[in-house]
Parts: C-alpha cells; structure tokens; sequence
C-alpha cells in the first residue's frame, strides 16, 4: 500500500500501470463521487457529537437529519424537518454535553447517585430560510424553533459553552444572540459588509469569532470589535480557537480556512496589538471540509489537528504554539482510503474525530446517505497511508443490523422528490384526488430528464437549477432562458452555486457563442478547480484559438465600423435633405465603387 502511493521501486511489472491509472483517474473518481454524494460549492454538513464521539449527524441530499450511532454503526435517529425541501439544512453544530432525562427512571442507590453521566442532546441546524432549529436527541424530536432573527440564510451556528446561548451568521451579515430559555433573540448586530460564513466562541465564552472575508474578534459582554484579521481573499469558512489561554498572555491562538483555499492559516492574538499576519499556515490538497482539533492547554503541549479535504483526503498536524513559523508546514501524515478491486477507485473521507490516543481516530467515510465509520489505529510515522476497504460489504453488513428509534415521517405514497444536487431544486410531486387529477390531464407537462412532472410542482426560480437542467438534459430553450440575463450580480451568483461536474459543460457552451460575462464568473470561481484538471489544454483550447482570431479580427472590424458609423451620418443628412441621388452616390464611394453620376440619378 505504500509503495501503490509512493511509486516505490520494489513494484515491478504491472505496478507502474496501477499507480499511473490512480494518479490519472483518481481526480476524476473523487470528483465523480463527491458528486453522487451531492457536494457542491454548498457543503454537506457533516458532524461529531462531543467527547464520547457516539454519534455522528450529517444532512443528505435529501433534506433529512440522520444520526449515526458510531459503536453499533446503525442509525440511531432519523428527522425530517417539515420545511425540508424549501429550506435546506446548510450548517449543523452540536450543543455542549449536558445531563439529559429520558423518561421516567428508577431511584438510583446512594452508590449510583454520583456517577451522572453527561451526554450529547441538542442539536442545532441552520437553514436557507433563515430560521434555527433546534432538534433534541434525547427527545427524538425538535426541541424549538428559532425565527425572526434573519432575512437571509444561516450559514453558520456556534453554541455558547453555556447550553442557553446560541450564535448564528447569515447572509444578511448580522449575527444573532439567541437564548433558548425563551426561544427569542437577546441582541442582534451587523458583523460586516458581505455574508457571516463562520462563527467561533472562545473556550472561555467571553470572545466570538466572525468572519465573511474579514475576520472579526467581538467581546460578548460589549458586544464591540476586539480585533481584526486580514488575510483571506475568499469567504472564511473555517475558525477554531487553538488555544485556551487568556488572551492578555500572547497565548492565545486560532485558526482559519477559506474557500478555495489550500492553507490553513494560523492566528496568534498578541497584547501589543501586532498580530495582523497569521504566524502559521499548514499546507493541504484541496480546501478543507471538516476539522477536529486537540486545543493546546501551555506551550509545552502541542496542538493536534485532523483536516478533512474536499478531494476526500485526510491530512494530520502536531505542532507547538509557540510565536512565528516562516515556511507551511506541510502534514505529518496523510490518510486515503481506496476500494479493493482491480484498478483501485479512491473512496471520500467525509469526517474525521481525534481520540485520547494519538494514534487513534475515528473516521466517516463513504457517501452522506449511508456513511460507514470506524475507529482505526493509524500510525503516525508514516509519510502516507492508504487504507483499503470493501464499501459494498461494510454497507451491507450495516443495513442487516436493527435500526432504534428512527422517527419515519408520514409521507404521501404518490409523492416523488427530486434531488440532483442543488437547493431550490428539491421540490416534491405533491399527491392529489381523482378529481384533481382529471383537471391536471389538461394541464401542460414539461420533461424533465425521465419524469413528466407538472410546471408547477418545480421550484424553477434559482437560476442555477435552470442551468444544470439545461446542461444535463442539451436543452437549447432552457440554456437561451439562462444566457439571456445580463446582470452581473445574477450571473457571478448563477456560476458559484454550480456544482463542480456543471463547470466543464458550462465552459463548452459558453465557447460555443464566446459569452464573455459567463466565462469570465467561470474563471473568477471555479479557476483552482480548473487548473487542476490533467487535461486543461485540450479543453479550453478550442475557447483560445476563437478568442485568438477574434483579436486579429478586431482591426479590421474597427475600421469597418469607422466606415459604417460615417455611411450612416452621410445618409441621414442627405436624406433630411430629401437628395436621393447624391445618398446613393455617398454609399458607392463609401464602398469603393466607380459609378457615374446618370446611371445614380437614374435609379434614383
């Protein structure tokens, strides 16, 4: 395993082969993956409970919130809230371990009366239409709603180390205060100019992090800037304290992440004020998905970091806080997973939870709808490690198992629901009587892909929907309703909301007609995912010889217009002088033709 990652020298005959096609095919693979999986520039949450590591909660593609029992690998709990298909879940966090009652118990003896043990409960979810929900493990069921504090969509939830408080960043660019006793906002305030991607509490509670392209340190008690960081080109979609140190010991660190971002950026909070670049960066291979992290309690105690990437591999860092680092630190040791055939096929990491032992972690891997965990033992002296599994087999193996408690929500056996992978998209074929079924026969129907769905039942308002539609099913009518806007706002957020397999049609069809808006919000979004296709020249070469040509047209066609713009004058000036024959005559000499006057004034 090794050597199939290395290229080590002991492989001989068919080895290079295995290796050359990994390499080759493996982007392709993961990519193809992520996609059936339903990653798209909008991430799946993907979530470890606390402490014990018991349970692991993920949204899928289809709206609903699954709990994973992470020691019988079964499904503990499953919810689907009413909203699910106008508001998507886009963050989940869960809230500090608490000691939950479930139901009615025995009196405990005088020897058990001590021994209380605190679980995970609360679970908080961030929707697209700007409420909270708060789902209750214990329960099975949802604790409360939190609404009215957001106009636009919840990218982010942090809990207070205290249960009753809860933060929340939406797109609106505030961040709310919520408190749970009450179910109601206790403060309110604009963090910044663009959209709140990221929240942090500090271990102690009395500092939150914020951060769209700027990151913000607030004091809670004041509700005041404290701090200010600037290093991000792109929205900030990871923060996390490092440390627990006070910040008046130049102690304190905290660590951030962008999209589209290959470094992991390291932060210290100095006493003097002089920390506005990141003392640290860790390098990686693709944007990170998923963090966990050991926080450093001295100096003598170093930090200990899991990254999960986009590419679905999982990278491990130990380092001392302890001031400055010039070079990127690169990962002490980096994790794949592959299947077992012939031609090994890479399989996504989707989380990753340290354990007590620095040896050991707990990992989430496969697709969202059915994740397979398992607790390895990884051994860190290694540069790579590749671990090989049959996901067919795990899966079902865990299939077979009884599932508990999962809440089945009463659904129309007539309903169909649609997920290809983007928000707005997800809108079900509500079931109807006979007699609305007889008007609905008179109704017209649209295809789209292999089902005749009614116009409306489709939420078709998103014009990034409207775009894969076209793209996926070569839809000339969908794609001209698409590439006739010409606001920029509509097509910059049109191109960020594509999934990353959309992108390559969408430079195909855009060379087609050369739209230069449309490729330009191509290659401002998706340029880091493009340059790291193995085969870019040939795909965006027939795009450079058009533009080429068009740029050795472009004399000629000014001096055309020079000639065209004065026709036109001489044309209009004449013919306000009602002179026929002399207008004719301009345009002949505009065109470079010898004619004689007689022959003018007679066709005149």
């Amino acid at each position: 395993q090794k050597a199939l990652l290395s290229g080590s020298s002991q492989w001989e005959g068919g080895a290079p082969d295995v290796l050359t096609r990994m390499s080759s095919e493996g982007h392709t693979c993961a990519s193809e993956m992520a996609a059936d999986s339903g990653s798209s520039s909008l991430q799946l949450p993907c979530v470890f409970s606390p402490k014990s590591r018991q349970y692991l909660a993920l949204c899928a593609q289809d709206g609903r919130l699954r709990i994973w029992n992470t020691d019988s690998k079964t499904l503990h709990q499953e919810y689907v809230p009413s909203a699910h298909l106008s508001a998507t879940c886009i963050c989940i966090a869960w809230g500090p371990c608490r000691i939950v009652k479930e139901g009615p118990q025995r009196k405990k003896r005088k020897s058990e009366a001590g021994q209380v043990e605190e679980k995970a409960d609360l679970l908080a979810m961030g929707t697209a239409a700007g409420s909270v929900l708060i789902y209750s493990t214990a329960k099975g069921a949802l604790h409360c709603t939190l609404d009215g504090g957001h106009s636009g969509g919840v990218n982010c939830v942090q809990w207070h180390p205290e249960d009753t408080l809860l933060y929340s960043g939406s797109d609106d660019t505030n961040i709310v205060e919520w408190d749970l006793q009450t179910g109601k906002a206790r403060s309110k305030w604009k963090a910044d100019r663009a959209a709140v991607t990221s929240l942090c509490v500090s271990p102690d509670g009395k500092l939150l992090l914020s951060a769209g392209q700027i990151i913000k340190m607030w004091d809670l008690d004041t509700k005041e800037v404290y701090r200010k960081f600037t290093g991000h080109s792109t929205a900030v979609t990871t923060l996390r304290f490092a440390t627990t140190r006070p910040p008046d010991s130049n102690g304190l660190y905290f660590l951030s992440g962008a999209a589209h971002d290959r470094l992991l950026s390291v932060w210290q909070v100095r006493e003097d004020g002089k920390d506005k670049n990141s003392v640290v960066s860790f390098t990686l291979t693709d944007e990170p998905q998923h963090i966990d992290l050991v926080t450093s309690n001295s100096k003598e105690e170093a930090l200990r970091l899991a990254v999960v990437c986009k590419d679905g591999q999982l990278h491990l860092f130990e380092h001392f806080l302890n001031g400055p680092c010039k070079k990127p630190l690169s990962p002490s040791c980096t994790v794949q997973m592959s299947d077992t055939k012939d031609s090994p096929v890479p399989i996504p990491l989707l989380a990753a939870a340290l354990g007590v032992d620095t040896r050991t972690v707990m990992l989430a891997y496969g697709n969202h709808l059915q994740p397979v965990m398992e607790k390895v033992e990884i051994n860190t002296a290694e540069r790579h490690i590749c671990l090989t599994r049959d996901v067919q087999t795990s899966l079902s193996l865990s299939m077979e198992t009884a599932v508990s408690k999962v809440k089945t929500p009463i659904v129309n056996t007539k309903s169909r629901v649609l997920v290809p992978g983007l928000p707005g998209h997800q809108a079900p074929v509500k079931g109807a009587s006979q007699g609305s079924e007889k008007r609905k026969k008179d109704t017209d129907t649209k295809e789209v892909g292999s089902m005749s769905l009614t116009r409306t039942s489709l939420q078709t308002d998103n014009f990034a929907v409207l775009l894969v539609q076209g793209l996926e099913s070569s839809d000339a009518s969908i794609l001209n309703k698409v590439f006739q806007t010409r606001k920029e706002m509509v097509i910059k957020k049109t191109v960020a909301r594509l999934p990353l397999p959309a992108v390559l049609p969408l430079v195909e069809e855009v060379s087609i007609i050369l739209m230069v808006r449309w490729l330009k919000a191509v290659l401002m979004h998706h340029t880091s995912y493009l340059a790291s296709l193995p085969d870019l020249v040939t795909q965006l070469g027939v795009l450079y010889h058009m533009i080429e040509s068009r740029v050795k047209m472009f004399h000629k066609l000014t001096k055309l217009h020079g000639k065209l713009y004065l026709l036109m004058t001489q044309v209009g000036v004449l013919m306000y002088r009602n002179e026929p024959s002399l207008c004719l005559l301009s345009v002949f000499k505009c065109l470079d033709c010898d004619v004689s006057m007689n022959w003018v004034v007679g066709v005149a």
